[in-house]
């Protein structure tokens, strides 16, 4: 399993998905500019998808699963016609196609919120990035106790990402459409999308799974942005049961 991880994030977000490890071998890609790997020149969406690619070929990877999640999902769209032989399946977690509205596209952040958000990153990065976070969950989704586990695994000890990548791929965001892609998915793919989703509603997913030829949708009660954060053992169950129907 290759996890993909979001916006402004790093490998770290799935650290509640460590019990997979019983049945799977679990590879945490920290994408250019993020986490631990190295800043670069460019960060468009070829350049994430050209990562994923090498990350594949260094490993000899074959009958993998990709998991992605909010960029992640359209980085593994970008990179999924390179990487198709060696995949048995995809996981897409609160993705969509296309970030941002259009006239056409309502499933989506207009245009302006996005701009907002970089003019925010300028302003003050550290409390836009915590302001962002926080923003990923909604309300009363989970207790004090539980947001602390999520702060102590997955936020301290963890690195902000380089500013240049944050701002280059908040801008990726704001203008890949991959919609003419979907149907080219052609692997089976299980989307996973928080009910209550403010970053990316849940009709987004809605909308790429009818239109993959091989996709199915669950829906998380009362989850925002981040399921396998706040429901793991249930996303983790998911998972587990979408790989197995893959190797029947």
């Amino acid at each position: 399993m290759v996890f993909l991880h979001g916006w402004a994030m790093s490998g770290r977000v799935w650290r509640f998905q460590n019990p997979l490890e019983d049945n799977f071998r679990l590879i945490f890609l920290d994408q250019r500019g993020h986490g631990q790997s190295t800043t670069s020149a460019s960060y468009s969406i070829d350049d994430y998808a050209a990562d994923v690619v090498a990350t594949f070929d260094q490993l000899a990877l074959e009958d993998a699963v990709l998991v992605g999640w909010s960029l992640g999902v359209q980085v593994a769209l970008q990179a999924f016609p390179f990487v198709r032989e060696r995949l048995a399946g995809l996981v897409l977690v609160g993705g969509t196609a296309r970030f941002t509205t259009t006239d056409d596209y309502p499933h989506g952040k207009p245009p302006v919120d996005v701009k907002g958000l970089g003019l925010k990153l300028r302003r003050d990065y550290q409390k836009t990035m915590g302001d962002f976070f926080k923003g990923m969950f909604a309300e009363g989704e989970m207790d004090q106790a539980q947001y602390q586990r999520i702060v102590h695994e997955i936020v301290m000890g963890g690195h902000s990402p380089d500013t240049v990548a944050a701002k280059e791929s908040l801008n990726l965001l704001s203008t890949v459409d991959q919609r003419d892609r979907l149907a080219q998915v052609d692997r089976p793919a299980l989307l996973v999308h928080g009910e209550l989703d403010t970053i990316c509603p849940a009709s987004a997913s809605a909308y790429m799974a009818e239109r993959m030829p091989m996709a199915r949708l669950e829906v998380v009660t009362g989850c925002g942005h981040a399921p396998f954060m706040t429901q793991p053992e249930g996303f983790n169950a998911v998972v587990r049961n979408f790989i197995d129907g893959l190797q029947q």
